[in-house]
């Protein structure tokens, strides 16, 4: 029977062992940049219609490191709230060096 999770904390570990792939968390960490900038960048510059795009350019990049280097499914089909809320935590704890790109 396949666990199933109740709260981000309890996901977040699950999220990180399906994000073992050095190249993955980069592509990761770019998608979620972007989509950062896209936000930023569009309510600056008044296009808003600029941020229809954020899904494609996130999960473009995050769907890339999936399929392609961890070779397994992404949880967004299963967890989408916890995944996208995981997406963001795994980026900043890259940037403040509490994870790392390549974790093992």
């Amino acid at each position: 029977m396949e666990k199933r999770y109740t709260s981000i904390q309890e996901f977040y570990p699950y999220y990180l062992s399906e994000h073992q792939n050095p190249i993955s968390r980069i592509l990761h960490f770019v998608g979620t940049g972007l989509v950062i900038a896209i936000v930023i960048i569009s309510l600056i510059v008044n296009k808003y219609y600029w941020i229809s795009s954020i899904p494609l350019v996130g999960y473009g990049f995050a769907w890339v490191g999936h399929f392609f280097f961890e070779k397994n499914k992404p949880a967004t089909f299963k967890y989408p709230l916890y995944s996208l809320g995981s997406d963001f935590i795994l980026f900043f704890d890259l940037l403040t060096g509490k994870q790392r790109f390549n974790p093992k």
